[in-house]
């Protein structure tokens, strides 16, 4: 038996406190719902689970940062739910990079007689350009290089992120409606923003990244060898010619460090090895990783000892993921922790070693980023290739005075952060350039913002919130033994086999995905101690559901034991509908005075089992399953 209640209230914090992973999605994937589903082997839903509200779940499968992941409740039992393996699961099987695509089937659209510029090509601009082409708009994607995808195609080596997977992305993106895309269009050279709204724009986009590196000041930067990670990599990731030494430093301490340190060793190996071929100036193109050559693991832990990461942070305290660190040292990378950079050496005008100082400390005692260093700590790495990586900043150079865009004094865009409109009316902004260096989701939740902004700029049409649907569950069930489930490992290409940009990571096959996702503790079900009010039944105090509960987050207490504070009582006191089922009618006046038992139930422990509402006699205890439904603007 199934009943749906769509006018039922249900508190906005409890909800996201009970649905970790939504709420954690800057995209609002429902994260959960599609990992049940997968665990019950119904796949094609749960894809559908996956893609409908994120226009780049494909990518995401592979190179996430997982956010949601991190808020699992399941890392607080053992270890998370490893949900963005599961996602590159469903899109391998139903995303466009697959042998059968699934179409996502959209209602038709009225068509919107508004047109819209989009300026960057990057995770902003492409899923601000996927949602307005839903709404009906027309869309056009001003990109300043030769390929679309910003950081998704320069930035992120292959062996992370397939070429193939993102452009058969933006390929389906680029397919979604009115959209069309324009490369070798540089903001500054080609257009201006004065010039977009002349050509009848009615609203533009600024999703430009940040795509410069940082300097670091510290004498001999300007050596011959010395090279800035953002450029390496778009370089690398282009195809270009681009001289590397064999003894290589990677300053830095963050995904970017890890990311240019694994691509050194490589191109350390390409361009070292006896029998290594000239490049062929045929292939250069954005996707020339396809052309490097596959090289033996022999020969590439030979080549990749030779590259070390020099960071200020110790290992436990830097900022990359820590799945980042360790794959870089599986594949030979050493980590030279604790050091701060302070002098390039050189002879000849050419880099010889980095000269560092052991680090002390990091933050200050009010926690900001302040180091301080050992006093006669200094010692010398030999080197012939010293690679920045450092952060990025965006280039916005191409903005003029007349375009009343205000810029912070960090150097990024200042936005509205309800709307992200800059303070130019019509011109929106999101992702790098306004945040700074962030996850890729994040950029994805940017322009879905974005682009109900504009619909509401546009039309002043105001988008309805969720609505809340409640499934009542009948004899609710978990998998058995899904506690007793360890966390299946991502599995990876063996050592051996990883030669060039060879894709490192090889996914789920059916039967561990399914594994994995039994894992899931639900959270969006949840135990509902309010009776059935077509029979009035009601508690008898047993304390069978105490006595059944594996995880003792269950507990009749006596009513006098519990404090109301003043303002607890006050809140109650304004809004009594809303505690109507808690209090079973006592008023907030009431509370401290009368006397009874009250039951008391810790939602952070409970793992959904649903054996309270099988052992209760009174049928007052049920399993009610909570899914938020958007719903269409009229």
């Amino acid at each position: 038996m199934l009943s749906r209640f769509r006018d039922k209230k249900v508190d906005q914090d409890w909800l996201e406190s009970n649905f970790p992973c939504m709420m954690a999605c800057p995209a609002g994937t429902n994260a959960g719902r599609y990992v049940a589903l997968i665990a019950e082997g119904r796949f094609e839903k749960a894809y559908r689970y996956a893609r409908d509200p994120n226009p780049m779940a494909s990518i995401c499968g592979r190179v996430c940062a997982h956010p949601c992941e991190t808020a699992c409740r399941r890392g607080a039992v053992d270890k998370p739910i490893s949900i963005r393996a599961l996602k590159r699961f469903l899109t391998e099987r139903y995303g466009p990079e697959s042998r059968q695509p699934l179409q996502i089937g959209r209602p038709p659209v009225v068509r919107m007689p508004f047109r819209i510029a989009i300026v960057g090509s990057g995770p902003v601009g492409l899923s601000a350009a996927h949602d307005l082409a839903r709404l009906g708009y027309s869309v056009t994607i001003f990109e300043a290089a030769s390929v679309p995808g910003g950081m998704l195609s320069l930035g992120i080596p292959e062996y992370r992120l397939p070429r193939n997977i993102v452009e058969s992305q933006i390929r389906e993106i680029l397919e979604t409606g009115d959209v069309t895309l324009q490369t070798n269009q540089t903001a500054g050279r080609d257009f201006t923003i004065r010039e977009l709204r002349q050509r009848g724009f009615d609203a533009i986009v600024l999703a430009v990244g940040a795509h410069r590196s940082r300097d670091l000041s510290i004498p001999g930067v300007d050596l011959d060898g010395v090279h800035k990670g953002i450029e390496f990599l778009l370089n690398a990731n282009l195809g270009y010619r681009f001289t590397i030494g064999k003894q290589v430093l990677v300053i830095g301490g963050g995904n970017v460090a890890m990311d240019v340190a694994r691509s050194a060793a490589r191109e350390v190996l390409k361009q070292h090895r006896p029998d290594a071929p000239e490049p062929n100036p045929a292939s250069i193109s954005a996707v020339a990783t396809h052309e490097m050559v596959d090289i033996s693991l022999s020969a590439l832990r030979l080549g990749a000892r030779e590259v070390s990461i020099v960071c200020l942070e110790r290992r436990d305290e830097m900022p990359a993921a820590l799945e980042e660190v360790e794959e870089a040292e599986a594949e030979g990378i050493r980590l030279r922790d604790g050091l701060g950079p302070t002098r390039v050496l050189g002879q000849n005008g050419k880099v010889v070693g980095l000269e560092t100082v052991r680090t002390r400390s990091i933050f200050d005692a009010s926690g900001r980023f302040n180091p301080t260093f050992e006093a006669h700590s200094e010692s010398t790495i030999e080197c012939d290739t010293v690679i920045l990586a450092i952060g990025q900043t965006p280039r916005l150079d191409f903005l003029t005075p007349e375009d009343c865009v205000e810029i912070s004094g960090r150097g990024l865009i200042v936005v509205d952060r309800s709307s992200l409109m800059t303070t130019a009316p019509g011109v929106f902004a999101g992702g790098d350039c306004v945040f700074g260096p962030r996850l890729i989701i994040d950029s994805v939740g940017d322009g879905k913002r974005i682009a109900a902004a504009i619909d509401r700029y546009l039309t002043g049409r105001e988008r309805p919130d969720p609505e809340v649907e409640v499934e009542i569950l009948d004899h609710h069930r978990m998998f058995a033994d899904f506690m007793n489930l360890d966390r299946e490992a991502v599995p990876m290409l063996p050592l051996d086999r990883r030669t060039g940009m060879t894709e490192v990571e090889i996914g789920y096959n059916q039967i561990s995905a399914m594994r994995e996702a039994r894992r899931c503790l639900r959270c969006w079900i949840n135990t509902v101690f309010e009776g059935n009010e077509t029979d009035g039944s009601q508690c008898i105090l047993c304390g069978g559901c105490v006595d059944v509960c594996p995880e003792r987050c269950i507990q009749l207490v006596p009513l006098e034991s519990i404090e109301f504070p003043p303002e607890v009582v006050a809140q109650i006191e304004t809004s009594p509908s809303s505690f109507r089922v808690e209090l079973d009618d006592v008023a907030a006046d009431e509370l401290g005075i009368i006397t009874g038992a009250a039951m008391l139930k810790d939602e952070t422990r409970c793992i959904r089992c649903g054996l309270c509402a099988e052992r209760c006699p009174a049928n007052v205890i049920t399993m009610e399953a909570y899914s938020l439904r958007c719903v269409e603007a009229e």
